[in-house]
């Protein structure tokens, strides 16, 4: 898990083992089962805070490699809140197959705000 950025291989094998690798992390199971409790994402500082490992570098390391296998995605707040990280669905079924229960359904979408009515003569 040292070596180089991980893509989501296409080969089947080769996706048991990459499951595997990242199943034998503890750090990363950490992180993607308090990324899945989150409905509206975590940020850096949250993430970090429920993985417990009390390490910003551990916390850097676990998101950087779920997110070059595609586990987890990052959205920017323009308006100035934090940018959060989120579970994506292969993040989702992967964390299933390791876990070996069902993970709860993707949160849906929040809808965005009506706009406001226009004032008439």
């Amino acid at each position: 898990m040292d070596a180089g950025l991980w893509v989501w291989p296409t080969d089947e094998k080769a996706q048991r083992k990459t499951m595997m690798m990242v199943a034998a992390s503890p750090t990363l199971v950490r992180a993607m089962k308090a990324l899945v409790k989150s409905k509206e994402g975590l940020s850096n500082s949250e993430l970090d805070e429920l993985t417990a490992d009390s390490s910003n570098w551990m916390t850097f390391w676990a998101v950087r490699q779920l997110t070059s296998l595609g586990f987890i995605d990052y959205s920017v707040d323009l308006f100035g809140g934090p940018a959060r990280y989120r579970l994506t669905d292969l993040g989702r079924s992967a964390l299933a197959v390791i876990t070996g229960q069902p993970v709860q359904q993707k949160p849906p979408e929040r809808p965005a705000p009506a706009a406001a009515p226009t004032p008439q003569k």
